[in-house]
């Protein structure tokens, strides 16, 4: 099992910046590809960015390339979405997700393990 805590989401304004962290504990969690998923009301959940355990590859979808940056610290067990000129769609339930292999397909389905999710409400 593994356990996963999100933490940093809030309230901001359009065109400011957020750091969100997701805390991971349990079994072998530092060598599996984690992600980042959203949802937003009356949406499917999904995926912000993904990384793999050494963090020499990453994935962004298309909504968010050049404005986040996902990072990870082995050592710390812990991920990071870094969130830049954000946009009041990008309002939404953040979730950080884990898995032990790369996925063939970023649906939140292949992902095994799930975190609580963080409210990152973004206003106009």
């Amino acid at each position: 099992q593994v356990q996963l805590v999100e933490s940093g989401g809030g309230l901001v304004q359009a065109g400011d910046s957020l750091r969100l962290s997701c805390a991971a504990s349990g079994r072998a969690s530092s060598t599996y590809a984690m992600a980042w998923f959203r949802q937003a009301p009356g949406k499917e959940r999904e995926v912000v960015c993904a990384i793999s355990w050494s963090g020499t590859r990453t994935y962004y979808g298309d909504s968010v390339k050049g404005r986040f940056t996902i990072s990870r610290d082995n050592a710390k067990n812990t991920l990071y979405l870094q969130m830049n000129s954000l946009k009041p769609e990008d309002t939404a339930v953040y979730y950080c997700t884990v898995n032990p292999y790369w996925p063939t397909t970023m649906d939140a389905g292949m992902f095994r393990f799930w975190g609580q999710g963080t409210q990152v409400t973004v206003s106009s």
